[in-house]
Parts: structure tokens; sequence; C-alpha cells
């Protein structure tokens, strides 16, 4: 007997589609549509639930789940799911990156496509098809718990580090066996939250939604994307797991989407006991497939819903075919069929190559934010460094979230190898000369946890985080600290946050060092003893006067397994400074939301009792030598509007060590129909200056970037008159302007 056509693999995919699609039953079709977690178990699931996709799967249970789909009637395979947002999360012995907002920090999408790919390699060689990554969210309130899994603020910057992450990921295709399927999340605006809390009311328009948190997405729609992730949250009353607007008329439509859409974390039970828009899960799961979703992650209670719903007439078995086919046409082009990717050698894991990058990654993504010269610390003599703080040698922490030991995976409780990782600790016992004698002291600690008084569940299952009880200032630890500070000739003074600080359910209302870290930093200013304060945090905290005013502040967005090495080469003056802020730090948490491309308008310009100026803004970064720009020239000083600006400007390096400039292109439209941002940025180029070099940079604007959202929610350009504003920095006193005209 011939095998039926779905299972031919010279056969066209739609036509492979069309064939398994009418072999199938209505419970089997549904089926498809779900994706559950499997670390409690497979054969339910597989046998009885008929599920298409499985994700946060023990490593050991890859191999069965894959034999399990394979024993089915019609042996679909499964679609493996897991979220490796900056490195395979949950594999032990997996090489970890920096998180997204300190990929950023690099402003290299160079480095982050080359993340990606080094992730898919690892993922795809352990069973995994399917990455929940990148985060396209803009970040604008800081105490959103999960500014770190962003790209920062900026929709520009967002949009071309996305765009090379999904490049990265689906390497040269789904036929690739290293490919895996990249998802572009949380569609759209989740990150707009209200007081920052996470998965709240994001209380946007459409305009301002079409003005800066759709165009990364729909850069990464042209980039071919295969999935997208609904945000948790509403939207003018609508939950985004049902916003015809969004979904239909804009992603579909407009953009031609064609890629699957899969819900968060039970949206759609999420609707019933939470959002409370419809009764039950059966008319939630009719309005989830009429909107246009495909996968539902975590509803359980969609299996008999969806079934419900065609019963009772409320769904039309049509609109569920559409969603399975779309499933369905990913596992063809993935050639699961022929191939299910089941766990094979993983010998590439964690490779010496993989780690080497890691370290480069960390490398360009410390910002120096300040410095009054003792960086770099002179290799000279015979030197003593204190290296003092809770996160000095906290190797976990160091990895930030969704990585291993952040809560996610209950079968990597321990995080990843001790010995993969290296804290800065580590790094400066491996760096400073052999002549130097590094101490330690922890100094202060940050935290302790306990129950949720609302109890230790949520209504759905999920395990509520635990509440964190900040560490009193410990005499005992600080005097510790004090008396290593006092015998050292310098001291790295290591702050920042905890996981338990971190990520989903994790909003914070105060952006302070918790527990007793300002105390610690106070009393090792209070030595004399020249501070350098070194921070790991998932996101900007608000830093006290000691650390302010040390004699130099690092600041490291959760580096990775390397990054501890990273900041000791830095100090050391093995590495040139090169990172760049891709978001802005507040001064106290009274500023939020807080980011540069702020719409004018408004009584003066401080609070009555405190200023608005940011503690340091977007695009700000030092260097261990001294750059100026000059001669800011625009070429074409009146263009078309499908023309292209062209101008060059001169940075020279004037200090007397080699630097890594990034030159920053902003556009300000000097008079709008609408109220616009007070600046864009438009472009940027690094460059690599030599000592006493003067370097002349080529900048090429395509006028079609200039754009703005008018009134209707066109986006257009509008002739007139506007600045280009280029430097290194989007402080307005660092940039240099010239005008261009665009012609009517």
């Amino acid at each position: 007997m011939t095998d039926p056509l779905y299972l031919d693999p010279d056969a066209a995919v739609a036509d492979r589609v069309a064939d398994l699609l009418s072999r199938m039953t209505l419970p089997e079709k549904v089926g498809q549509m779900l994706q559950l977690p499997a670390h409690q178990g497979l054969r339910e699931l597989v046998e009885e639930m008929h599920v298409g996709s499985i994700l946060h799967t023990p490593p050991a249970a890859l191999a069965e789940a894959a034999a399990l789909a394979a024993q089915t009637r019609l042996r679909i395979p499964l679609l493996v799911a897991e979220d490796c947002i900056h490195g395979h999360s949950f594999w032990r012995g997996a090489t970890i990156f920096p998180t997204q907002l300190g990929m950023a920090a690099t402003w290299d999408p160079g480095l982050a496509e080359r993340v990606a790919r080094v992730t898919a390699v690892e993922a795809s060689a352990t069973g995994i098809h399917w990455t929940f990554s990148p985060v396209l969210c803009i970040a604008r309130d800081l105490r959103w718990g999960r500014v770190s899994e962003t790209f920062g603020e900026d929709p520009f910057l967002i949009g071309e580090f996305a765009a090379a992450m999904v490049r990265g990921y689906q390497g040269d295709g789904l036929s690739d066996p290293t490919a895996i399927l990249a998802c572009a999340k949380h569609f759209a605006g989740y990150s707009e939250t209200q007081g920052g809390r996470d998965a709240s009311e994001a209380d946007i328009s459409r305009r301002k939604l079409r003005s800066w948190f759709l165009p990364p997405f729909e850069r990464v729609t042209r980039e071919g994307c295969r999935t997208f992730m609904l945000g948790y949250q509403s939207m003018d009353g609508v939950p985004i797991t049902v916003n015809s607007w969004l979904l239909d008329e804009v992603l579909r439509g407009e953009w031609g989407y064609t890629g699957t859409l899969v819900t968060d974390w039970d949206n759609v039970g999420r609707m019933v006991w939470q959002q409370r828009v419809y009764a039950d899960h059966t008319e939630a799961a009719a309005a989830a497939v009429k909107a246009g979703n495909d996968m539902v992650m975590t509803t359980p209670q969609f299996f008999a819903g969806a079934q419900d719903a065609v019963a009772k007439g409320l769904l039309d078995e049509a609109d569920v075919d559409a969603a399975v086919a779309r499933i369905l046409t990913l596992k063809f082009e993935l050639g699961l069929f022929e191939d299910p990717r089941a766990p094979r050698d993983t010998a590439v894991i964690g490779s010496a190559a993989h780690l080497d990058l890691a370290l480069e990654v960390a490398r360009k993504s410390l910002v120096l934010l300040t410095n009054d010269g003792t960086l770099p610390l002179a290799a000279t003599g015979e030197k003593t460094i204190a290296v003092i703080g809770p996160n000095a040698d906290d190797a976990q922490t160091q990895l930030g979230d969704w990585a291993g030991s952040s809560g996610q995976a209950d079968w990597l409780t321990d995080g990843q190898p001790r010995e993969m990782i290296e804290t800065v600790l580590d790094g400066f016992r491996a760096v400073v000369p052999p002549s130097w004698t590094v101490t330690h002291e922890r100094g202060a600690d940050i935290l302790t946890v306990g129950v949720d008084p609302e109890g230790t569940h949520f209504p759905d299952g999920q395990p509520r985080p635990e509440v964190v009880i900040p560490s009193p200032p410990d005499d005992a630890l600080i005097d510790a600290a004090v008396a290593a500070a006092e015998a050292a000739d310098y001291v790295v003074a290591v702050v920042g946050d905890r996981i338990e600080l971190i990520g989903e359910g994790r909003s914070t209302a105060t952006l302070d060092l918790v527990g007793g870290q300002i105390a610690l930093l106070d009393a090792l200013a209070a030595t004399g003893t020249p501070m350098v304060v070194v921070v790991i945090a998932s996101k900007p905290l608000v830093l006290p006067p000691s650390a302010l005013n040390a004699a130099a502040i690092v600041y490291a967005f959760n580096p990775g397994m390397r990054g501890g090495r990273a900041v000791a080469e830095l100090a050391l003056g093995l590495i040139e400074p090169a990172g760049r802020l891709p978001i802005t730090f507040a001064r106290h948490v009274g500023q939020l939301p807080v980011y540069y491309n702020q719409i004018p308008g408004q009584h003066g310009t401080r609070y009555a009792d405190l200023t608005q100026t940011p503690a340091f803004a977007f695009g700000d970064g030092l260097s261990y030598t001294t750059v100026e720009y000059g001669d800011l020239r625009v070429s074409t000083p009146v263009v078309s509007t499908d023309g292209t600006v062209r101008a060059e400007v001169t940075v020279t390096n004037t200090g007397d060590r080699p630097a890594i400039e990034t030159v920053q292109i902003y556009v300000r439209d000097t008079v709008t129909s609408v109220t616009w941002a007070e600046k864009e940025l438009k472009g940027y180029r690094q460059v690599s200056v030599a000592p006493g070099e003067a370097v002349t940079v080529p900048i090429e604007l395509p006028v079609a970037a200039c754009t703005l959202v008018d009134a209707t929610g066109r986006r257009i350009v509008e002739p007139g008159a506007f600045d280009l504003l280029v430097g290194p920095s989007s402080r307005d006193e660092v940039l240099l302007r010239a005008t261009f005209t665009v012609a009517t």
C-alpha cells in the first residue's frame, strides 16, 4: 500500500497540508492547536489530547516525545518549543550570552545575529524547533520586570537587533537542520504598562501604536519571522488575543503576514478567569480561533472548549482548519515528517568557540558611564584590589533571567555549571598582573524571600513569585568590607539586582539598590580608597550619591557566562570601552516613564522639587580617550521624498588610546502637522579611530526614514525643513546640527 500524499516529501507543501487536513478528526485538529508544558508527563498530551506542540520539556523527555508522536494514527510530529532567550536557557552547559538589553548596548546587530545563530545550533541539537525570541517590546517604564528582555527604548534600534536575531535563528531557511523558528513578541504594546505593573492594561491609541510600537514588528515581518506571540494585555478594553484590528487589519491585512500566531501563557484562559470578557472556555476558544490565533499556549481547557464551540455553532470548523493549516505548514517546511529532529550529538553545546563569542559580546556590552581617570587601572608595581559586593561572585545572578536558576525550569534549579561562569572576582583573579593581590568580601546581602500573602499559586495553577524581603545592612559584613577597602589600593564594588527582582510578574515599585547595598557603598566611599562601581543588573537602577561620585561606574546588563572576565579586562585597560546605552537612566523613580524621544509640550523643564534630566541618556557611554566631532556637512540640502540625504562628519581622537566610536544620527522634523518626537534615531556608524586620527564618516539617510504618523494614522514624509543631528549621544548639548529640506 502506498503512503498517503502528505507523507510524500516530493509533493508540494500546500498539497500535503490539504491531504493531511482531510484525514484529521476534529479532536486531532483542535489538538494540533494546543501547546502544553511537558514537564509533568507526555503520554496523555500526545495520545489523548493530540497536542501539536510542547514546551518546557525536560531534556530526558525529548526523545520520548518524538517517539510517542511517531506512534500516533497520523504520525504528525510535534513542534518542540523553548524560551531560548539569550542562549539555550534551560539546557545544562549551554552558552548563556548577555541579555537582550546587554546585546543592544553593543550597538552591533551583527553580534546579535551571531548569538542567535549559535543559540539555534545548540538548541536544534537537543531537539528544539522553536524559540520564543526575540522580544520587540519598547522599554519606557523601568519599573517593569521584563526590561532586560528588551533591546531598550528606541524603535529603530529594536528593529535592527530583532531582524538580526531572526536571521540568526532561522539560518538559511527552515530546511536547514540547525534552523529554529523565531518568534517576535509580545505583539504589541505589552510593555506600555500602568505603573510598571506587568501585563496591565496598555492605554495606547492606534496612532501611538503605529508611531512607535508597531514599526519593529513590521520590520521583522519583512525579515521573514515565521511566528508572532501575542501579549497578555488588553488595549481599549479588548484583549490582544481577540483584537481584530491588530491581528486582522494590520498584521495579516496591511502587512500581509502569513505566519503563525501563538498566544502567550494561558491567554485564552485568562480571558475567562482574569479579564472576564467571556463566561467560559467555550466562548473564549471560539473568539480566539475566529480572531486568527493558531497555537494556544498552556490552556488545556481549549481542547474541550473549541470542540464544544463547533458543536454549538459558535465556531466554524473551517476556521479551525485555517489555523491547523498554518501549523502543519511549519512542520512540513521544517521537514519534521521526514526528520523529527530528535536530540542528536550535543558536543557542540557550550563549545570553546561559542564561549569565545559570549566573551566578545560581553566585552562590547559594557558601558563606562563615569570615569575620573582612575580607569584603566595602571598595571604597574604591587597593588591590592578589593573586589567587594553581593554580585562580585554570584555566578547565577550574572546570567540574569531565563538562564537556568531563574525559576522557569524545575530540572535546572541549581543553574548553569559554576565552572563555565566567570564572575567579576574570577575575572580579576585571572587578569591582574602577577604582582597584584586580589581580596574579596561580600559586604552586604540583597534580599530574602517569603510566600506571597495572596497564596502560592495563581488561579490558573501557575506558581506566584515569592515576595522580596530586603536584607538590612549587616554591620559585620560592612566592617569586613571596610577593612578590606582600607588595606587596598583600589576597590571594585559590585552591586545590582537579583533574579527575584527580575522578570515576568516581578515588576518593582522602586529602582533603588535593594538591601544593604547603599549602606555598603556609603561605607566604602568613606574610606577614601578609589572606588570603581560595577553594576550587574537587569535594567537601569537609580544609584546613590556614593556611586555617582565614585571614581568610575561600569554598567553590565547581566553580561552572561563570561561577563566577569570582560569587566576585569575593561578595568585593567586590556580592552576599550565600546558600549553605549540603549535605554535612558532615571535620576529618581518619579520621572518614569523616561525616554529620549519625548513629545514636546509641558510647563517648564523640571519638577517643582527635582530635575527631569536623566542620570544617563540614551546613547551615552565613555571611552578611555577623548573624541571630538566637527565639520558636519550636508551635501544634499534639498532632497525629494524618494531621495537620500547625504552628509559627512569628522570624528577626531584627541587622546592617547584607540576609540571604538558609535556615531549616532538623529533627525528632527522642525514643523509638523501633528505633535511628534523631539528627535529620533535614524542610523549610526561604528568606527575605529586611532590616537590622533581624524576620520571622515559618510552619512546616507533615505528620506523615506524621516516619517511621522499623521492624524489619520498614515505614516508619511511631510515636506519642509529638517535638522540632521549627529554626535556621540542623544543629549542635545553634544549633537552637531545641520539642515536639509524635503521638497514638495
